[in-house]
């Protein structure tokens, strides 16, 4: 069996409204297998964006665990923790989230920047994956220069810059028109395939889970059964 790169085991979640207690997820236990593809379907409110909250250490788990390059996130110092989510975690939102005062160049660079690497150095290597996604001929635009899909293919190449062996994507392509999806999607996978980086995709677009290798579903907090 191929070397897993993250590991969930028995996680939950849960929240408190008032005297309720609200279930999130609960008993959630998977393995991504070093450069896998993975899909984690689900309705509207079945956990999945918590889920990916929690494997990427932006949120702690109620119980279980997570292991990330044999590493329990939660149990890290905060700055542990980020230094190895810069290291070994990429993250791709429906949302771009680039910082809208720095061109594509600039914000690709910033996770490089972050982990303290030499300007000329980090601006090399962002300018090679722009080119990489298309956008060599973009480099010095700003957000509100791009097209939807250039602003998300843009959010890609940063989160692949630091060549993670993990990246997770909350609806990527929830916020695009389906001809742009379909770009990304293959985007997605050709990085897949060329640089073996593991993606857990978390979608309720059956055409992008579809093309995974494997697919999960989430229903009220639980993995349903294979």
């Amino acid at each position: 069996m191929s070397e897993a790169v993250l590991q969930a085991s028995e996680l939950g979640r849960r929240f408190w409204d008032g005297a309720s207690e609200i279930q999130v997820l609960d008993g959630v236990t998977f393995d991504v297998a070093k450069g896998e593809a993975l899909a984690v379907t689900g309705s509207s409110g079945s956990g999945k964006s918590t889920l990916l909250h929690l494997l990427g250490g932006l949120d702690r788990p109620s119980k279980g665990r997570v292991l990330v390059g044999g590493d329990d996130i939660h149990r890290l110092s905060e700055k542990a923790r980020g230094e190895l989510r810069n290291r070994e975690l990429g993250f791709v939102y429906q949302f771009h989230h680039l910082m809208p005062e720095f061109d594509a160049l600039e914000n690709v660079m910033m996770p490089l920047m972050v982990r303290r690497q030499g300007r000329t150095e980090a601006a090399r290597e962002a300018r090679e994956t722009l080119e990489r996604v298309g956008l060599g001929e973009r480099v010095h635009h700003k957000p509100s220069e791009l097209s939807g899909g250039e602003r998300q293919r843009t959010a890609i190449a940063r989160a692949v810059v630091t060549r993670p062996t993990l990246i997770l994507a909350d609806e990527p392509t929830g916020n695009l028109d389906d001809r742009t999806a379909e770009r990304i999607h293959q985007l997605l996978l050709a990085l897949n395939r060329e640089l073996g980086t593991a993606i857990v995709v978390v979608t309720h677009d059956p055409a992008l889970a579809g093309q995974m290798q494997r697919q999960l579903r989430l229903h009220e907090g639980r993995l349903e059964p294979d």
